[in-house]
């Protein structure tokens, strides 16, 4: 095993803009170059892997600019870690720097792992992707606008065709606000089952099926997998999922007094330290942030956004459905999971859906570096991950940047230095 290292040293960098490029269009930065540092390891047999540099000097520029201000990014290739590194800080104003077993939070990358947690239990026979939801959630009941009540499925729930949608995705006067529903990322006070019967109320986009739009489903499908497993979201995570795969870290509720990375919004001239509460515009709307969430024990558990970790432990679960489950859910489910379920529908240019991730259907529509069949997601407190199953690869990226860290030219600009070799 050959290893690498780098100390870390501050470097004294100019100013100048940088484009941060969110999911609603272009945040024009000028920001000013911090001191930053790095942790990295490669791994592997023989020399180290031949995109390392074209990676350092993507993180280093993001990361000098001050435009993303923490980051972990993690990749392994055919089984083996072949890059790690940390950049930057946990915390920019206390001066903590970023490491490699830093904990983040995942929010939507939250999405695949309960995903999961419901296909292991219907490889156990415990629940159907038939199954109306109203066979576990029978007060569950959203009509459509002409007040018919469709059936909605486990598997409507999966593939975001179960005609729901978030809040921040409508407009501020929308259904969900009127009602007071929570996307899982604000401090609303509520249960889960308050929040699904506010939600329920609202009216459905369209007929189940019908069409594809991202949604709060998971934290539906979280309810469901609490009925069908007979305890609690976070028990049937930790039993079924991250205890099995070694995922320590990867949990609803951080341990009271541990450290996780400082959240930050996209901001002008650097980014912006989040309070709790936090509104970032988004879409339509905005999202409404409450940092502090991710330690309150009463708060509860989001299946689409709740979740916290450490980039190596969400490796693990990446390469366990890539590699076919690692007797988490059958090769057949994890196949199942990350093909197209949605057929002719479509989740974005060149994307369709699995039953729990985004699938690349056509790299060219996409614009995208990565192979056909590739699948992948994101987090809005500046996370995502991708897995390239032709090229044997997986890569995880935690950062504490909200959205940069999502979308926009930092992980463009990492998945392009990853092919351009």
């Amino acid at each position: 095993m050959n290893s690498s290292s780098r100390d870390a040293r501050p470097l004294k960098l100019s100013r100048r803009d940088l484009l941060a490029t969110a999911a609603i269009g272009a945040l024009a930065a000028a920001v000013t170059r911090p001191a930053w540092s790095v942790e990295r390891a490669l791994f592997k047999t023989a020399s180290p892997w031949d995109r390392a540099n074209a990676l350092d000097g993507v993180i280093q520029d993001a990361v000098g600019s001050g435009a993303i201000v923490g980051a972990t990014v993690i990749a392994a290739k055919d089984g083996k870690v072949v890059y790690q590194r940390a950049a930057g800080f946990a915390d920019r104003e206390g001066e903590r720097l970023m490491t490699i077993d830093e904990i983040c939070r995942l929010a939507s990358m939250t999405k695949p792992i309960v995903c999961v947690t419901a296909l292991a239990l219907a490889d156990r026979g415990q629940l159907k992707l038939e199954d109306p939801v109203t066979r576990w959630l029978p007060w569950f009941r959203p009509k459509l606008a002409d007040g018919r009540e469709p059936a909605i499925t486990v598997k409507h729930l999966l593939t975001h065709s179960a005609g729901l949608t978030y809040g921040f995705l409508e407009a501020p006067d929308g259904p969900y606000h009127r009602l007071g529903v929570s996307d899982g990322l604000d401090a609303s006070g509520l249960t889960l089952e308050e929040n699904l019967r506010r939600l329920s109320a609202a009216p459905l986009l369209y007929e189940p099926g019908a069409s594809w739009h991202y949604s709060i489903a998971i934290d539906v499908l979280g309810a469901v997998i609490e009925r069908a497993a007979g305890m609690t979201l976070a028990e049937a995570v930790r039993s079924i999922v991250t205890g099995p795969l070694g995922m320590s870290s990867v949990r609803f509720v951080a341990p009271a007094g541990k450290l996780l990375a400082t959240p930050y919004g996209d901001a002008v001239p650097q980014p912006a330290r989040m309070t709790d509460s936090f509104a970032l515009k988004f879409g339509q709307s905005e999202i409404v942030y409450a940092p502090a969430r991710a330690f309150d024990p009463k708060a509860f558990p989001s299946g689409g956004v709740g979740m916290v970790g450490r980039a190596r432990d969400y490796l693990r679960f990446a390469e366990a459905i890539r590699t076919g489950g690692a007797g988490v859910i059958r090769p057949e489910t994890a196949t199942a999971m990350t093909t197209n379920a949605i057929g002719r529908l479509t989740a974005g240019a060149g994307f369709g859906w699995g039953l729990g991730v985004a699938v690349l259907e056509d790299p060219a529509a996409a614009k995208s570096p990565l192979s056909k069949g590739a699948w992948s997601w994101s987090g809005v407190y500046g996370s995502n991950f991708w897995v390239d199953p032709v090229e044997k690869l997986s890569v995880v990226v935690l950062t504490n940047t909200a959205v940069a860290g999502m979308t926009g030219n930092f992980p463009m600009a990492l998945r392009r230095a990853v092919y351009a070799a």
